[in-house]
């Protein structure tokens, strides 16, 4: 398997895969936002409690028009099996796809398998894909340390906001605080920031951090397009 690259702001390689919910392509999930993530095996302790993390927040997710896929080089009985026990321990199903990359081609492509730390399991990277299929964030997490879920989510909003109010998210941001406005790209803009910045609705603590005042964020109504808002677990069942 070779290493792939990926980078933030290019077109999400396609892909066509076995999963839990039946054959699935990455095509399959234009106009909605995609949460890819890899995992490095079925039956392991990091990775159970990540996967009923996620169980647990995946309406969330769906309400905003994000879809969980999760991945592995594991085979798909082996995927069905984790996630039949997964619903046995918590009494939740596992409420999204899971690939059985076993040739590891899609891993590769999203360059899931670092091969100085392992060339027979990917490590544990996320995928956010936008509506375009545009990559719009990665993370990478070692094999040891398991992903904060609530960041994730966090991140998926920040990105929406981001679109559809024209705005930028300061350190710590989460969704009902002020966001920020780009910097200014002339010299007008400039002084109008510092001149008047309450007409153009603007808290500036100088004219290069403004914040906007009005609350503006991506409401999950909005951004609930896919199937008239069937879950993609509903769809295949």
């Amino acid at each position: 398997m070779v290493k792939g690259h990926i980078s933030i702001g290019m077109k999400a390689p396609d892909f066509t895969a076995t999963t839990t919910f039946g054959t699935l392509s990455l095509c399959d999930f234009k106009d909605s936002w995609v949460v890819l993530f890899s995992h490095p095996g079925d039956f392991t302790p990091v990775c159970t409690t990540e996967f009923i993390a996620f169980s647990k927040v995946c309406a969330e997710f769906q309400e905003r028009n994000t879809h969980l896929i999760g991945l592995s080089i594991d085979s798909n009985p082996s995927h069905l099996a984790w996630a039949k026990n997964i619903e046995d321990l918590t009494g939740n199903p596992v409420p999204f796809p899971i690939i059985a990359d076993r040739d590891g081609a899609i891993a590769a492509k999203y360059g899931m398998i670092a091969p100085d730390v392992s060339t027979q399991e990917t490590v544990r990277n996320v995928i956010i894909i936008d509506p375009n299929q545009i990559i719009r964030c990665i993370l990478i997490y070692p094999l040891t340390v398991g992903r904060y879920i609530p960041e994730i989510l966090r991140i998926v909003m920040a990105l929406q906001t981001v679109d559809k109010c024209k705005v930028v998210t300061p350190a710590n941001w989460v969704p009902g605080k002020p966001a920020l406005v780009p910097a200014p790209k002339t010299y007008c803009q400039l002084t109008e920031r510092e001149n008047c910045p309450e007409s153009l609705g603007l808290d500036c603590k100088d004219w290069f951090l403004c914040y906007k005042k009005e609350d503006c964020e991506a409401s999950p109504k909005e951004d609930r397009r896919y199937n008239q808002g069937r879950t993609r677990c509903q769809y295949h069942r």
